[in-house]
């Protein structure tokens, strides 16, 4: 599947991509929205380096919908990128005049990758949902469905933001220990979920399943996702429905959304530990088995307001990989219409939490602190179990393997405010 776009030796004449420490070199080519400063509209960009190229000033975007061109054919995703990457490379006869539709990244404001429709978010980080439910029930973590099926839940689109959100600490319902009476207020146990988000390409009709075969014909491409979770209302609400509240007052995404294109150096066979089920038929595929997992590193990092204050960019909490993940990319896609549901352009599905084997690898607090029962103590002598006001977290991923030319994400970026002001009587909530 790899082609001459993937080829490392390759140079851009955009000289800060061919730096070994950027994310974005020319194999990458990113997809995303951006808008110049003092300006309102929104156009399609890709990052390049240090840069952002105008798509539609290039005369490649058809329109400045980016889901108008996630929806296009695999043929035709596969030759406009193909026309990016000749642009760009050194002794294109297309510099000339493609110089001027650079912007700096830094003079730009980014956007959602696109319009939202849908957001489902599954449960796909075995090692997390194993400690979790080691948590929750000691002699019964992992329940007998897990290893089964693709477990998820239809989240709220409506308060997705990009890299650089911020948000007031939200308020619940909860069930203090030792309560029979539960309370309204502002989170005690504000947490992070490191995952990535894919998104969906073209659709799929009503009524119509996409085979492990199609799948991944509908994606698009990878970003990274911040699941922002409450997990003292989840606890108190999740139980018999699922996740409320506690799940839908923030959710963050990195602007680029990096190709499956990009990704083909990067991908790794989809294995399972032994003795474990393998898949039911319709969720097996020979192409899944070889290839369909990616080798996606994925970090944590946090940032308290103390460290801002002395010029601390932050610290890293954990480190995990995509490989962990228990069910693939298509496995997701297949799963989420074999009952017929219809997908659609710009549709987002979170993998959930993504941690790895070992317990300093927990994509969440909740993880790491052993359920708010073990501080973690920061460089800085700080502490923390969960969230507190004016920390930002900070996730990164990269691609890099021997033979290819690493790939990176970019950054995904989230602060929390303090909860604004609690209603505490029916008058005043109304």
């Amino acid at each position: 599947m790899l082609d001459l776009t993937h080829a490392p030796q390759t140079q851009s004449w955009v000289e800060s991509a061919n730096g070994t420490s950027t994310d974005f070199p020319i194999q990458n080519l990113p997809f995303g929205r951006f808008k110049r400063m003092g300006q309102t509209d929104w156009t399609v960009g890709v990052a390049i380096g240090d840069q952002v190229l105008d798509l539609q000033q290039v005369g490649l975007a058809p329109s400045a919908d980016m889901g108008t061109i996630m929806a296009l054919p695999v043929a035709e995703r596969k030759a406009l990128r193909l026309a990016l990457w000749s642009g760009l490379c050194v002794g294109s006869a297309q510099q000339a005049s493609w110089q001027s539709a650079l912007v700096p990244q830094s003079a730009v404001a980014l956007g959602l990758p696109c319009e939202i429709g849908d957001y489902t978010d599954f449960y796909t980080g075995i090692h997390h949902a194993t400690t979790v439910g080691q948590l929750l029930r000691p002699d019964n973590p992992l329940l007998p469905n897990y290893k089964w099926v693709p477990i998820g839940y239809h989240g709220r689109a409506s308060s997705i933001g990009v890299s650089g959100q911020t948000f007031h600490r939200p308020v619940g319902q909860t069930l203090p220990a030792g309560e029979t009476t539960p309370r309204l207020g502002p989170t005690q146990r504000l947490d992070y979920e490191l995952e990535l988000a894919i998104w969906v390409a073209q659709g799929n009709a009503l009524g119509e399943s996409v085979s492990m075969a199609q799948a991944e014909d509908h994606v698009w491409g990878v970003s990274l996702l911040n699941d922002w979770s409450a997990r003292d209302v989840q606890a108190w609400e999740y139980q018999p429905l699922g996740p409320f509240l506690a799940k839908n007052f923030a959710t963050t995404t990195s602007p680029w959304v990096v190709t499956l294109d990009a990704l083909e150096p990067f991908r790794a066979p989809a294995t399972r530990p032994e003795g474990d089920p393998q898949p039911l038929p319709y969720l097996d595929s020979v192409r899944n088995r070889a290839a369909g997992a990616l080798d996606i590193s994925l970090e944590v990092w946090l940032q308290t307001p103390a460290m801002r204050a002395v010029g601390v960019e932050g610290q890293c909490l954990s480190r995990s990989s995509y490989l962990d993940a228990y069910w693939t990319l298509a496995q997701l896609v297949t799963h989420h219409t074999v009952n017929g549901c219809n997908l659609r352009s710009g549709d987002l599905l979170g993998t959930g939490t993504l941690s790895g084997p070992a317990s300093e690898q927990g994509g969440s607090l909740l993880e790491l602190s052993k359920g708010g029962k073990q501080a973690i103590t920061l460089n800085n002598g700080e502490q923390r179990t969960f969230l507190q006001d004016g920390d930002t977290v900070v996730l990164k991923a990269f691609a890099e393997r021997a033979g290819a030319r690493r790939i990176g994400f970019g950054e995904c970026r989230g602060t929390v405010l303090p909860a604004r002001h609690v209603p505490t009587d029916q008058h005043e909530a109304a």
